[in-house]
Parts: C-alpha cells; sequence; structure tokens
C-alpha cells in the first residue's frame, strides 16, 4: 500500500526542538542500561559490571551515499547497521545509538519521517535504544553522524591486535555483492541521466542491489561464538574491503598473513555480475567493501569449533610480519597481496 501524500512540513515550522521531539516521539526503550534517553541535555547510561565500547561513524553525501537512488528509509537503517557492525567486531553487543544530522531546507520533515523510520526499523531489529542526537543546518547536502555505545565483559572483548602467527584467518558470509549492487546502481543512474525516459533495469539482481542498500551486521556470528564458547583471537568487520582490512588487523597485530584464493567466499550472482562487467570476480571480493561481514582470527585449537559454524569460511592463515599478507592463487601462485579498498582521503 503506498503511502497517502501529505504534502510537504516545512522543517523550520517545527524548530529544533520540535523536531528532535517529533522524530523520535516513536522510539522505545529496550535495554536495562539506557537509565535515560531522549529529553534530557545528556542519555545516562548504566553499565555496572561490564566495559562500555563506543563507535562513531560519519556518511557524507556524495561520499557514502548517493539519493539518487539510495531510499531515505535505507539510509536510516544503514546508517545504523555500519555503526552496529563496529561494536560486534569487538564482540560486544551494541545498546544505544545517537544520531545526529545536517540537511538542507530540501529536505521535508516527511523526508526526515523516512529516515528516522529505517532508524527505528534497525534499532528494533538489533535491540539498540535510540537515546540521543542533534540536529543542524547544512549548506549542501545531508550528513548523517552516529554513535553506537556497546558493553562487554572484559574477558570477551576482541581488538584487532590479538592475531598471532599460526591462528587460522576466517570471514562470515561472502564478499564483493555489495560493491557489485553499487556498480548495478551507478550503471542505471548514468543511462538515467542521458536519458530520463529509460526505466532502470535492475536485472532482478534483489540479492546484489540488497547487500549494498540494505546490508546487516553480523549480530548471528556474534551470538553463535558466544553459544560456542568461542573468543577470536582479532577481529574486524568488512567495511573498506578485506585486502584493505587485513592489512589493518596485521598492522595491529604486527603478524603477516597468507590467504588461499579458493578460501575467499563470492556468490555465484556476485561472480555472474562481475563477469558480465567485464571485472574479475576475487579483485571485487577482495577490494569491494561495505560487506559488513566479519573478519577475525582463531586459534588452531579451535579449528573444531570453527568447522561447526554456518556461514563461515577459512580463507588462510596468520604468519610472521617478516613474510608480509600473501595471496595463494589457485594456480599455485604466490603474490602479495595489496590493499586497494576505499580510501577515505
Amino acid at each position: 500500500m503506498e503511502k497517502q501524500d501529505l504534502g510537504r512540513t516545512e522543517i523550520a515550522s517545527l524548530g529544533e526542538f520540535g523536531l528532535i521531539e517529533h522524530l523520535t516521539k516513536n522510539f522505545e526503550i529496550q535495554n536495562e542500561s539506557s537509565h535515560y534517553g531522549v529529553g534530557d541535555d545528556a542519555a545516562v547510561i548504566d553499565n555496572t559490571g561490564f566495559l562500555t565500547v563506543v563507535s562513531t561513524d560519519l556518511l557524507v553525501e556524495g561520499v557514502h551515499f548517493d539519493l539518487m537512488y539510495v531510499p531515505l528509509k535505507h539510509l536510516g537503517y544503514k546508517s545504523v547497521v555500519v555503526n552496529v557492525s563496529d561494536i560486534y567486531a569487538m564482540n560486544a553487543q551494541p545498546k544505544q545509538v545517537t544520531v545526529s544530522i545536517a540537511i538542507s531546507n530540501r529536505f521535508s520533515v516527511e523526508a526526515l519521517d523516512e529516515f528516522y523510520e529505517g532508524v527505528n526499523l534497525a534499532c528494533k531489529f538489533y535491540g539498540v535504544d535510540l537515546v540521543g542526537g542533534d540536529t543542524t543546518s547544512s549548506q549542501k547536502g545531508f550528513i548523517i553522524s552516529v554513535t553506537a555505545i556497546g558493553q562487554a565483559k572484559e574477558d570477551e572483548l576482541v581488538y584487532r591486535n590479538g592475531a598471532k602467527p599460526g591462528d587460522l584467518i576466517c570471514v562470515t558470509g561472502d564478499l564483493g555483492s555489495s560493491y557489485l549492487g553499487l556498480q548495478i546502481l551507478e550503471r542505471e543512474k548514468q543511462i538515467y541521466l542521458s536519458n530520463p525516459g529509460i526505466q532502470p533495469d535492475l536485472e532482478e539482481q534483489d540479492y546484489l542491489v540488497g547487500r549494498f542498500l540494505k546490508p546487516e551486521a553480523r549480530k548471528d556470528m556474534v551470538d553463535i561464538f558466544k553459544q560456542s564458547n568461542l573468543v577470536p583471537t582479532a577481529m574486524i568487520d568488512v567495511s573498506d574491503g578485506i585486502s584493505s582490512d587485513l592489512m589493518h588487523l596485521c598492522k595491529q597485530s604486527k603478524v603477516g598473513a597468507i590467504i588461499e584464493e579458493a578460501g575467499v567466499p563470492i556468490h555465484n550472482d556476485a561472480k555472474m555480475m562481475a563477469l558480465k562487467f567485464q571485472l574479475d570476480p576475487l579483485t571485487c571480493a577482495l577490494n569491494g567493501g561495505e560487506d559488513y561481514e566479519l573478519l577475525f582470527t582463531v586459534d588452531i585449537k579451535d579449528l573444531d569449533k570453527v568447522r561447526l559454524m554456518p556461514d563461515i569460511y577459512i580463507m588462510g592463515e596468520i604468519t610472521e610480519a617478516s613474510e608480509g599478507v600473501k595471496l595463494h592463487s589457485t594456480g599455485g601462485k604466490i603474490h602479495d597481496l595489496v590493499a586497494q579498498g576505499w580510501r577515505h582521503f
């Protein structure tokens, strides 16, 4: 059912505090640690007995998203996901988020309602509370800043710096699908700009486009780790591309790595679409980014635990730092792995 068009409400008609009250009125507190949420000068969080984990991400229109093909509801959902993913990468549980936005007068209250509907859906799905944020004006574009706050027991936290030679390198899910979904959307955008009369053709690639527009953080995997009494030795979420993120992990742990080409998980739809774009599927998987899967290492003694876990792939092994970071191809050759993922500057 399509929403009835109720017209446009100018943001100025509500004012800053009226807008905040309007946008957050449907958010409900879900965690006991959220002692006090939206409505005062600061939120109050009680994490007695746990360590607090905090992560912040900035999303900028024209850099991180394009509103020509990203629906505002999806953008709100994704804005939360990319932040709680960082909390899961610490083997922690997200509990609260703050959402701050800078907007120009081209956005109406109804447009922001769509964005916050997506935020609310993500908060409910991941069991986190919206406890604050800010709104201000922007001279150009839409800017979003989300802070995620989580908690974990000290002996359960996982950092990037704990990998050691002999550890297995594992990844959840599949890689490169989000990047190929983006390529489809960018292609259709260029076609539309050249001829606005042509209808977009996403080729029924729901999986690939969905992986880009509405990614999911791997809460399920962190829950499985806990149920299996597994604590990875190091972990990072795959946001910049697995080649770049593996480099980050190795640098922090002062180790090297070797990954097997045959161990890199690629969805069949991604393989077919990469070939259609005349791209190498492996290159897309290693460098694409925005998969929000978990790249982690485990002690070899936990091999049997990992083997029993669903949707986990063993890609390689941690080596001494002097050996560098390598890729072992299916043809038997060993290459230096070059970080070609997302560069922020």
